[in-house]
């Protein structure tokens, strides 16, 4: 393995995950119990969502800059949570059949001003299946994006403000990943139209209130360490790290990202068992315990940058066609 100056760091060898996998399965077959979906999944974004147009109409009238408060102390937890239950829904984890779990992915995006649950789930399915493959895996920074933010507190702060945008913009690579369908395009109607009756029936604040939950709640908060914390080279060669921390319950166990990667069919409820259940496999892996300080880690260190990732070259057993 070798280190470019300004790159990524490359690897020849295969993506960890699948080998671990067998390697669970065979010392504790007893984990095919936890493979299951969750239904209740459901009524807790419905209990979310609710809440949040709920805070956001109480809000209506009130100055803008309450927006910002309860967006920071509140519905940023409220928007994460929800982004965990489109992760479930992508990944079929909510129920058998799958337009139930479009279905489901499209309610839990209604306050997140930007419609992005149908999209999501095309690239991130990819991004199991092609783990660090620069042609394919959306969760690579592109190499134009980590270049100009570079390492500076400035370019990462401009980087976790403006993160959607940044992600948005990775599509045009990714070439073989299919952009619009229908469902993609019911997703933005039913996010748009929620945007504008909100505007229309409660004014600019309750609004404001969805902006700033939904902003706080991927960057420029301890809860966008999340994304830093994956698979961000913090302690190399490791290249997947989990967060065993507190946050974990208002994040339903999303921190648990080995063991979803090993497992991707054991819901959010189940993961935390996963992890009891083979402790010796998990336990001797690094990870994180704060998600603050590896926000502050990331904002201030300047050698943990976008190329703090992995990238699988073809060798590594991966066929990318371009």
């Amino acid at each position: 393995m070798a280190v470019k100056a300004r790159d990524f760091r490359y690897s020849d060898q295969p993506e960890p995950h699948k080998a671990r996998t067998k390697e669970i399965l065979k010392a504790h077959p007893e984990v095919r119990e936890l493979i299951s979906r969750n239904p209740y999944s459901f009524l807790l974004i419905l209990f979310v969502v609710a809440s949040q147009v709920t805070i956001a109409i109480l809000l209506s009238g009130q100055a803008w800059w309450w927006a910002i408060i309860i967006g920071w102390f509140v519905g940023a937890f409220a928007n994460h949570a929800l982004f965990v239950l489109i992760h479930e829904a992508a990944h079929n984890l909510i129920f058998k059949n799958r337009t139930l779990n479009y279905i489901s992915g499209i309610i839990a995006d209604i306050p997140n001003v930007l419609p992005s649950a149908i999209s999501f789930r095309s690239y991130h399915l990819k991004h199991h299946s092609f783990q660090g493959v620069y042609e394919l895996d959306a969760d690579l920074a592109s190499k134009w994006e980590a270049k100009l933010i570079g390492g500076s507190f400035v370019g990462k702060a401009l980087w976790e403000i403006l993160f959607p945008v940044f992600q948005a913009l990775r599509t045009s690579r990714l070439k073989e990943i299919e952009f619009m369908n229908v469902w993609v395009l019911v997703n933005w109607v039913v996010v748009f139209g929620f945007d504008a009756l909100m505007i229309y029936f409660f004014g600019w604040t309750a609004f404001l209130y969805f902006v700033f939950s939904f902003a706080f709640s991927i960057g420029f908060h301890p809860l966008g360490a999340r994304w830093i914390q994956e698979h961000f080279l913090t302690y190399p060669p490791q290249e997947t790290y989990s967060y065993y921390g507190h946050l974990n319950v208002p994040a339903l166990n999303v921190g648990y990202h080995n063991e979803h990667h090993d497992f991707p069919s054991v819901a959010w409820n189940n993961l935390r068992k996963l992890k009891a259940t083979a402790p010796e496999f998990y336990d001797k892996l690094v990870y994180h315990k704060s998600w603050f300080k590896l926000w502050l880690r990331f904002l201030f260190d300047p050698d943990l940058s976008l190329y703090s990732r992995m990238v699988r070259s073809n060798r590594g057993g991966v066929q990318v066609t371009k």
